[in-house]
């Protein structure tokens, strides 16, 4: 039966390593911070920001870091990004297969959107859900359960992503939740979670859902 498919973006639908990395590099600077190793750095990809600059400056500087992270973010770092293979096929055969999908991502949708129409994505979405400038919604439980309001009930609904607080969202909601393995999050991390199944590539999601 056709459901609904909710799509997390960052690490599962694009690899945005380049662009956060560099943003965050560089509110670290204009803070006269050091700058963490890329190998660091990979982790904090898809949780909300401002717990990351929490961990990074301090909770008394990470909203300051949050607004030079987004100065540059705005001009160049939402384009230093790229779609991973095998994704728009695979949302070919998910959407085709009947399935309503949207975008399910704590980044600010203003954002997102932007970003999905860069890429090419657009097309496959219903609708796209993101969180809101002044930190509304980053969290994905709360996403999910916004993003779900109104839409009609006996359709099986499925969360797709990358990271435990994409597979927390999922359960939370009563959601099945798929983990990706090509992202930022590692098997155990999403098992651990509760994920009901891994994807190894794109190509397996169509089945998977």
């Amino acid at each position: 039966m056709a459901g609904h498919v909710y799509i997390d973006l960052d690490g599962t639908l694009t690899d945005p390593f380049e662009g956060i990395s560099k943003c965050i590099a560089y509110a670290m600077e204009r803070l006269g911070q050091a700058v963490p190793p890329d190998t660091r750095l990979r982790r904090f990809i898809g949780p909300p920001l401002l717990e990351t600059f929490g961990e990074l400056v301090g909770n008394e500087l990470a909203p300051r870091a949050l607004e030079h992270y987004r100065e540059r973010f705005s001009e160049v770092g939402w384009r230093e990004n790229a779609v991973y293979p095998g994704i728009h096929d695979a949302l070919a055969a998910i959407t085709a297969a009947g399935h309503d999908c949207f975008i399910a991502t704590t980044k600010p949708h203003v954002f997102a959107r932007r970003i999905v129409e860069h890429f090419e994505l657009a097309t496959f979405f219903t609708a796209v859900y993101g969180s809101e400038l002044d930190g509304t919604r980053t969290d994905k439980t709360e996403l999910l359960r916004y993003a779900q309001r109104g839409r009609p009930a006996g359709r099986e609904t499925v969360m797709i992503g990358d990271r435990y607080h994409d597979v927390v969202g999922a359960l939370n909601n009563g959601f099945r939740a798929i983990g990706v393995t090509w992202g930022f999050g590692t098997a155990d991390e999403l098992l651990d979670a509760g994920a009901d199944c891994l994807a190894a590539t794109p190509a397996d999601l169509p089945g998977l859902v």
